[in-house]
């Protein structure tokens, strides 16, 4: 049986420690659906379809990466994918109580969807999505945190 793990998040953006987990976890699963969250309570900077291509572009080397978005229960959209693995990157403690607490209660409704955690390599703790969101609104150069294959300078945001 294929071994399949969903990685979810709203990935706006995708920076290099969301890489760096997805890269590392290769070694562990036969294929990673590295799915966006649709969350219309939840105003993104980018529009869903950038931050698909964005990610599309980074992994456009590795078959075994699929990119997708979804609504509703992140546990029922693994069900629906035959994903049996959750994968999350935790960069500190505080990470690790948040998805600890969703990780209980994602078992507690789909018993059989296990959640994976992967510890960011230290150079990027530092690094998470609002703080590069933050970077790039304020005309900033983030460049150096999001993969190389994502140039920024052709994806105008904004929030939806």
């Amino acid at each position: 049986m294929k071994k399949i793990a969903v990685f979810p998040g709203s990935f706006d953006p995708f920076t290099i420690g969301h890489e760096g987990i997805v890269r590392r976890a290769l070694g562990l699963f036969d294929e990673i659906i590295i799915a966006v969250g649709a969350n219309a309570l939840k105003k993104s900077y980018f529009p869903l379809e950038t931050r698909k291509e964005m990610i599309a572009k980074v992994f456009s080397d590795e078959p075994r990466v699929k990119v997708d978005h979804y609504e509703g229960l992140t546990v029922d959209y693994c069900i629906n994918k035959g994903a049996k693995y959750i994968l999350r990157g935790l960069r500190t403690a505080a990470d690790f109580e948040f998805e600890r607490a969703i990780a209980q209660v994602n078992k507690a409704l789909k018993s059989d969807v296990e959640s994976v955690f992967l510890l960011t390599v230290p150079e990027h703790t530092p690094i998470n999505s609002t703080i590069v969101r933050d970077i790039i609104r304020s005309g900033g150069d983030a460049s150096k945190f999001v993969p190389a294959a994502i140039d920024l300078k052709r994806y105008k945001g904004g929030e939806d």
